[in-house]
């Protein structure tokens, strides 16, 4: 199915892997009551370290740490614990400069080419996702990653919250892969990666796979997980005895590469961003139009 957001694959899309997965929402915290049945309401505003990860500063961890080390004021004043609330009306800086308003959230796909590596900055000078990026793009920050010899789907976002969001393991999103082993994997070899292997004291949790079809000295699988531990996938198959000589991530949860070419990037619409996040209508009406992409004639949008 091309362009489609909802997969419908009959192996990882049944009904009850539908029923199973669960639809990450943003819960509006509930009043809290004092003993003596007085609302007693949080202050205004949203923690500091929130506010500057939806201005797309860093991600909400990364942003405590920037407090910690006295690297943002708050009307004037330097402050050293993200134990504090901000609204729209406070004076904030990061390094002297004054931090802009928060841009509504915004999610992004993006084809990764293999050569590239997910860093801002790459301490032995190999090329990077973000420098391939158009300039026209906002400040982004990548959900996850893949590593340099991995391609296929990778999300961005400019907004802290929707990042950790989706890279929480209780989010429970299927992240979809189609992998190309080395080797004439069967069911007896594939079984122990179903049921979950302990591997140098971690657990991983049973991976979804497929057989597709074996084509002369390797085979090609698509592979489901749903934690997304640091290559995860190519360290399960050689657990197993079989080499990854390809990875290409097709799907993270309800997002998928589609027909998207190799190094292009189209920006979720806002409705179903809004859907699939449970964000707030508003955000909708007041979002900037983001960068246009050049498609070939005939190429659908994958959102």
């Amino acid at each position: 199915m091309q362009g489609a957001y909802i997969a419908s694959d009959p192996v990882f899309d049944s009904p009850q892997a539908r029923r199973d997965t669960p639809i990450a929402t943003f819960a509006c915290p509930p009043k809290r009551v004092n003993p003596a049945g007085m609302s007693t309401e949080p202050p205004p505003g949203e923690r500091i370290a929130k506010h500057l990860a939806r201005a797309g500063v860093a991600s909400r961890r990364e942003a405590e740490r920037m407090i910690e080390t006295g690297r943002v004021t708050v009307n004037g004043r330097k402050i050293d614990s993200p134990a504090l609330n901000v609204t729209g009306s406070d004076r904030i800086t990061v390094d002297g400069k004054a931090l802009a308003a928060p841009e509504p959230p915004r999610l992004w796909l993006y084809h990764k080419p293999p050569g590239l590596v997910t860093t801002e900055k790459d301490e032995k000078g190999r090329d990077t996702v973000f420098a391939a990026l158009p300039e026209d793009m906002p400040r982004v920050m990548s959900v996850g990653r893949l590593d340099i010899s991995s391609e296929g789907l990778l999300l961005l976002t400019n907004d802290g919250g929707i990042k950790r969001r989706l890279e929480l393991p209780s989010t429970g999103w299927l992240r979809r892969y189609r992998v190309r082993v080395k080797g004439a994997p069967d069911d007896k070899v594939l079984e122990p990666l179903r049921k979950g292997i302990i591997l140098e004291g971690e657990r991983f949790q049973p991976m979804e796979i497929r057989l597709d079809r074996q084509q002369g000295a390797n085979a090609w699988l698509t592979v489901g997980i749903r934690e997304g531990r640091n290559r995860e996938v190519r360290r399960a198959m050689e657990a197993v005895g079989l080499t990854v000589n390809r990875l290409i991530r097709i799907s993270y949860g309800p997002f998928q590469l589609g027909d998207l070419k190799p190094g292009a990037v189209e920006e979720v619409r806002p409705r179903v961003l809004r859907d699939q996040l449970g964000l707030d209508k508003t955000f909708e009406q007041t979002r900037k139009p983001g960068p246009r992409v050049r498609r070939k004639h005939g190429e659908r949008r994958p959102f």
